[in-house]
């Protein structure tokens, strides 16, 4: 069974830990999922976005982990619009079970913020949304 490309969009700044655990689940063995790359943390401009889209067009699926202040987080908002310029599919994650979590400014108003569990993760993975 192949595995899916899995990128990773989080707010460097808050939520690096739950990237941490992320990376953590995909070395599970019946994980149905490996990280291609994740967020980079550079200054947005027109090259950043150009390295971002490179890596976002070579994976199957993006993973937005949400946190408290996602919805301020501009490079996550920057990488999502990317994927869906690109037609790339994306879930969001809730990262923190009892907090409230923030879509990023470019999610869209349909979009979920769907329970981590191990679960969920590797339905939404598996594309069920």
């Amino acid at each position: 069974m192949s595995k899916t490309k899995v990128f990773i969009s989080f707010d460097y700044d808050h939520d690096e830990t739950l990237k941490t655990f992320l990376v953590g689940q995909a070395k599970n063995e019946d994980s149905p999922f490996y990280l291609a790359d994740w967020s980079i943390k550079e200054h947005i401009d027109d090259d950043w976005k150009a390295k971002a889209r490179t890596r976002i067009k070579s994976v199957d699926i993006v993973c937005v982990i949400c946190g408290e202040h996602t919805d301020t987080a501009t490079g996550v908002s920057a990488e999502l619009k990317i994927a869906t310029e690109e037609g790339v599919p994306y879930f969001l994650l809730k990262g923190y079970a009892e907090k409230t979590c923030k879509k990023p400014k470019s999610a869209s108003d349909a979009d979920k913020i769907y329970t981590w569990t191990w679960d969920n993760l590797k339905k939404l993975v598996g594309g069920s949304r």
